[in-house]
């Protein structure tokens, strides 16, 4: 393997700042319903970006407007086996009103590029076009055969995406053995020294629809079978219940990292995962299944007890709970209750170790050689979910390098969602190194 790159003829974070406002502009609102705009016209720029530097892609879609680019790229000659590099093109909605920027403008401000998307994931999606642009203009092409995936729909689970071109056109991904995609390789301090997060799992999506069934009649009167009351009392003990910590392989690198970087000889994950401040949100569920409710549907007016119900709970359950989840779900909620599966998704963990860790770390070390790099589990779930379908090893790397009193965690889905201009650029530099190295 390759340990470094020539970048004498190109600068890989050229194009990266522009291609992420351009992005951003492009508003691609995912309502979960098909009711937003779609992703077609981030799929035409995305293709427009590439035909300028003569890489040729196809834009697939599931219903109308609905588009995931696909294109190749490096040696397709190569025996070796596959490489897909992969983002999605939607966002969630946002609300203008809560916003100090247009959501939609890309403005920059104090050094940061602001809008919809910046972080989740337009910031990844511009850093690989960025490199990609570069690296073909200067002839650096990867020795390896490129996959490059604009994925429509991964905030809705990517059913009309990811999960979509999997079913009906898995072709497209025979050979390709691993892949790269959003969600890892940003920075924390830990300790007064700098860690690089790569993803390595993700917990397993389990929406459940809880129903509870009573008795209707008025407002005004007695009733103890109350269809609310049962369904409430699920719910507060649902969203109340301290599921026990449970870490796996990659959690429990991490939490090492953590002894190591803070001298701590603690063994409890929540003792340990407090060194993270704000971003124990996101690391702290995942050592552990979490369910939380998130809407609620009952009854029709002010003075009438309506005989039915019915709430939705996000749950996630770590990898190796998938049988266990829902049945204890319905031992929480007893018999007044009734769960149902909604929208559910695998887990995934897969090892922190091989030549794309490799790559990674020496590629992070480049540009940050005081660098020091973990495992961890995300509490959410990304388009790796369909590639494993199809056997691909997937790992979370969009390289950042942020200030250190940035709530990075609380931008996802945030309101005044924002990148730093120095992390998309430091991120290019970084995932260039890294492709000149796979």
């Amino acid at each position: 393997m390759p340990t470094s790159v020539d970048r004498a003829s190109y600068d890989p974070a050229a194009d990266v700042v522009e291609i992420c406002r351009d992005l951003i502009r492009i508003d691609t609102s995912n309502f979960g319903d098909s009711s937003g705009p779609g992703e077609r016209k981030a799929a035409e720029y995305v293709a427009a970006s590439l035909s300028d530097v003569g890489i040729e892609s196809e834009i697939f879609e599931s219903q109308t407007g609905r588009a995931t680019l696909v294109a190749r790229w490096g040696n397709q000659n190569s025996s070796r086996g596959g490489l897909l590099l992969h983002g999605h093109l939607d966002v969630v909605p946002a609300q203008a009103s809560d916003w100090k920027f247009d959501p939609f403008a890309a403005e920059i401000s104090d050094g940061y590029v602001i809008g919809r998307g910046a972080v989740d994931m337009k910031d990844f999606d511009a850093m690989l076009l960025s490199v990609v642009r570069a690296r073909q203009r200067a002839g650096a092409i990867p020795d390896r055969p490129i996959t490059l995936v604009f994925a429509a729909d991964e905030e809705a689970g990517g059913v009309l995406g990811a999960h979509w071109l999997v079913d009906h056109h898995p072709e497209l991904f025979e050979g390709l053995t691993e892949a790269i995609g959003e969600v890892g390789g940003f920075s924390t301090v830990v300790g007064g020294k700098r860690l690089y997060l790569v993803e390595t799992g993700e917990k397993g999506i389990a929406w459940m629809r809880l129903t509870a069934q009573g008795t209707a009649g008025h407002g005004s009167m007695k009733n103890s079978d109350n269809a609310i009351t049962h369904l409430a009392r699920a719910l507060v003990t649902l969203g109340e219940h301290p599921w026990p910590a449970d870490p796996g392989p990659s959690m429990q690198l991490l939490l090492a990292k953590v002894r190591e970087l803070t001298g701590s000889d603690s063994t409890d994950p929540d003792v340990l995962l407090e060194h993270f401040g704000p971003a124990v949100r996101m690391l702290g569920a995942g050592v552990r299944n979490s369910t939380n409710p998130t809407m609620l549907q009952a009854g029709y007016k002010h003075n009438v007890i309506p005989g039915e119900a019915v709430a939705y709970v996000d749950g996630r359950y770590l990898p190796g709970h998938a049988d266990t989840f829902l049945p204890a779900i319905q031992g929480l909620v007893g018999t007044e209750v009734r769960v149902e599966p909604y929208i559910q998704d695998i887990a995934l963990e897969y090892a922190f170790a091989g030549d794309l860790v490799d790559a990674m770390t020496v590629a992070l070390h480049s540009e940050d050689p005081e660098a020091h790099i973990a495992p961890f589990v995300m509490s959410g779930g990304t388009d790796a979910k369909a590639w494993s379908k199809l056997g691909i090893t997937s790992y979370g790397f969009a390289p950042l390098r942020l200030p250190a009193d940035l709530d990075f965690t609380a931008l996802f889905h945030g309101v005044d969602e924002r990148v730093p201009i120095d992390s998309l650029e430091f991120g290019s530099r970084v995932f260039d190194t890294f492709l000149g190295l796979v």
